[in-house]
């Protein structure tokens, strides 16, 4: 589908709304979107972020340094 069929297809399923709040609410999603110029995320983490997500996927690689997921939830209960 290219970039002219997308926007005719948005605007048809638009048409078919009569919803008043349901309209608003993807005006709203779609203005941010626009306003936001799709920014991901990942371009909003510093590079320290970037970095421990990067190391902790590589660790995640190993099953050698993953924690069974009984032992995080009372690790994290400890916490609070």
């Amino acid at each position: 589908m290219n970039t002219a069929e997308l926007k005719s297809d948005i605007h048809k399923l638009i048409d078919q709304l009569d919803n008043e709040q349901l309209l608003l609410e993807y005006y709203n999603e779609m203005k941010s979107l626009i306003q936001k110029d799709c920014v991901s995320a990942w371009d909003t983490l510093t590079d320290e972020q970037k970095k421990e997500i990067i190391l902790s996927w590589e660790e995640s690689e190993d099953e050698a340094t993953l924690i069974e997921n009984k032992e995080v939830f009372r690790r994290y209960k400890d916490m609070l």
